[in-house]
């Protein structure tokens, strides 16, 4: 059996290092760690790990999450500061700990204590985004860049003190970027990992999707996995990654299970409900991805796939879903 991997379009970046895991026999599980923590270390991806853009208060906080569908455990990190490897620190804790989620002080606490590297998240280039962000989106409120600027010194005393500025800074009509892997193994099992920086110019702690299971990942040997991209909070009203999932266990094909899935977002009264991207596998190796949005262009959204077989991975368009614009025939 050949292994394979798919992932989402930043995903090129280590979906060469998750193939070469499984070429050497490794498991599906050790391919997308492998994959993720080079997208991770890219300062060129600002939507995952070193180099993401940062919360409103311009501190860059990282979520992740891993699921082995051969056991269905999990581990997710949410609001890391100051770390890296969230998608490390994420399986640390299936392994390690009688836990699925760690977050905020209480996940660094334990990644201290593992002796993983602490290292400066905030680049200057994502320190300048998000300076120039600040000044367009408050505009003439010097006050309110002012003391935007002078927060991350002081908001521990001041803990309410940036939750006027978060709808001002916040763009609804941006789709938020994240990295997810899917790989199957020589042995036919199934991982998935999801790792982000977020929603930028976010409030401090908030956690979007891919820290949760069952919203932004899923994964079971028994009948495939599924990750997600797009605004989490939807996803994670519609428990969408498990729906896949879900969809799959009672019989329906992959992609009518991503196509409900996917409809099921839309469904949301919700001005974020566009643009959520799903990437799914089946048991039989399957794979397929969408994107939900009748303003969204096929060729806007892609996702990439090799197996072992392949000298190269291959990038492919997502499927369009939306209630507006009902999926072309098969």
């Amino acid at each position: 059996m050949n292994g394979f991997v798919v992932a989402s379009r930043n995903g090129e970046l280590g979906i060469g290092a998750a193939i070469e895991v499984l070429r050497r026999g490794g498991s599906a599980l050790d391919a997308v760690e492998a994959g993720t923590r080079l997208v991770e270390a890219s300062e060129a991806d600002t939507s995952v790990g070193r180099g993401g853009l940062p919360n409103v208060l311009g501190e860059v906080e990282l979520d992740a999450s891993i699921m082995d569908g051969s056991t269905r455990a999990a581990g997710a990190v949410g609001a890391v500061r100051d770390y890296q490897h969230a998608i490390t620190l994420a399986r640390r804790v299936m392994e390690d700990l009688p836990h699925v989620t760690l977050a905020g002080p209480g996940a660094e606490r334990f990644a201290a204590a593992l002796g993983m590297d602490r290292t400066t998240l905030l680049t200057p280039a994502s320190r300048e985004l998000w300076r120039t962000h600040m000044v367009e989106r408050l505009g003439g409120d010097a006050e309110a860049v002012r003391s935007l600027l002078a927060l991350p010194d002081r908001a521990d005393d001041e803990p309410a003190a940036v939750a006027g500025h978060v709808r001002r800074m916040l763009d609804p009509n941006r789709n938020t970027g994240t990295v997810n892997f899917i790989a199957r193994d020589q042995d036919g099992h199934i991982a998935s990992a999801v790792s982000t920086s977020g929603w930028e110019w976010k409030h401090p702690g908030r956690l979007g999707d891919t820290p949760l299971i069952g919203a932004g990942n899923y994964a079971d040997d028994r009948y495939g996995a599924a990750t997600c991209t797009g605004h989490g909070e939807v996803t994670t009203r519609c428990g969408t990654a498990r729906s896949v999932v879900l969809y799959l266990k009672l019989g329906m094909s992959l992609v009518d299970s991503l196509t409900e899935a996917a409809l099921d977002t839309e469904t949301l009264d919700d001005p974020q409900s566009g643009g959520i991207e799903i990437l799914a596998v089946d048991r039989d190796g399957g794979y397929a991805a969408v994107i939900t949005g009748a303003d969204r262009a096929e060729q806007d959204a892609t996702f990439v796939h090799q197996s072992t077989d392949m000298a190269e991975f291959a990038v492919l368009p997502r499927r369009l879903i939306s209630a507006e614009a009902p999926p072309k025939p098969r």
